[in-house]
């Protein structure tokens, strides 16, 4: 497993966030972002999850909620990458990944676009 701190991991995300065109940020609404350690026991490989209601489904009845969250894990990652380019990669792949869900882009269309 490759070692990294969990302050170098979080500036990944921080910077792969930072990647994320300004015309899209301006538009995501009642997120956050969370750097964990491990994802749930049932999926111990998951890199990344994001959890709330997507913009696409959000209606007049959307108010009072809490934030969406988007939890990107870094045990699994740093056991997927033999390097830091590798990481580097794989957190800005899972990154845009998680935010492609905030925006209602299921897993079957980020595939197909080559972000799966």
């Amino acid at each position: 497993m490759l070692e990294m701190t969990r302050e170098t991991f979080e500036e990944l995300v921080s910077r792969a966030l930072d990647r994320i065109p300004p015309e899209l940020t301006r538009v995501m609404d009642n997120v956050a972002v969370f750097v964990e350690d491990e994802p749930p026991a049932d999926d111990p490989d998951l890199l990344g999850l994001y959890e709330g209601t997507p913009l696409t489904d959000r209606g007049e009845w959307y108010a009072g909620v809490l934030p969406d969250r988007i939890s990107i894990y870094m045990g699994p990652t740093l056991r997927r990458c033999e390097t830091t380019d590798e990481v580097v990669h794989e957190v800005a792949v899972t990154v845009i990944h998680e935010i492609a869900h905030h925006f209602g882009i299921d897993d079957d269309r980020l595939h197909e676009l080559g972000w799966g």
